[in-house]
């Protein structure tokens, strides 16, 4: 399954996301994710489907960009966020014109193919500005698979997480956290920080 794909599917289930209690999940690890970022300046919401997190990230100071593969979530985004930009995109295409202070991909990344996780993962480690913290899940063990949601198919695959260990070191951040937020789900949260030049 391609990005366009995964693309229409979400546009098929957009109404239908946006109508459910929306959760809190990935709250705190964003926060601590702006806490690692002292300058709020330019931000990246990777995958920003209806702008749940690209909120969060604006109320914090940041000018958000949120990027995502599904007409219909970026409609909805924007009808929520209006101050912020919003793109429809294919992230294993698009070339960041800029530099971020922050970079979050919550649950969106791990819809890119196999082949396409280390060069996505490294596009966007390369746009983090001086001093800037990137935050990313994905699935921990290296494979993929196949899910549904509301009767629609969705494709996910991951690298295994020593994997995106090195990308983060070869790209010159440093790991700040990873964890096993949703045990016995494979699904991992990753902080990254690039340092500051001096």
């Amino acid at each position: 399954m391609n990005p366009k794909q995964i693309g229409q599917h979400y546009d098929a289930i957009a109404a239908w996301w946006s109508a459910q209690p929306e959760p809190s999940t990935g709250f705190e690890y964003l926060n601590r994710a702006i806490a690692l970022s002292p300058r709020r300046g330019k931000a990246l919401d990777v995958g920003c489907g209806n702008a749940r997190l690209t909120t969060l990230i604006a109320d914090a100071g940041f000018d958000v960009v949120g990027i995502d593969v599904s007409r219909e979530m970026i409609a909805l985004a924007r009808a929520r966020q209006p101050n912020a930009t919003f793109i429809h995109a294919d992230i294993c295409e698009w070339r960041p014109p800029d530099h971020y202070d922050l970079i979050v991909a919550w649950d969106s990344t791990f819809h890119v193919p196999h082949a396409s996780q280390r060069p996505v993962v490294e596009k966007l480690c390369a746009a983090l500005a001086s001093g800037g913290a990137i935050l990313f899940t994905a699935g921990g063990i290296d494979g993929e698979t196949t899910g549904a949601m509301n009767g629609e198919a969705f494709y996910y695959s991951s690298l295994a997480d020593s994997e995106y260990l090195d990308i983060l070191k070869d790209c010159g951040c440093r790991c700040v956290l990873l964890e096993r937020d949703q045990v016995p789900e494979e699904h991992i949260v990753m902080i990254g920080a690039r340092p500051q030049r001096k």
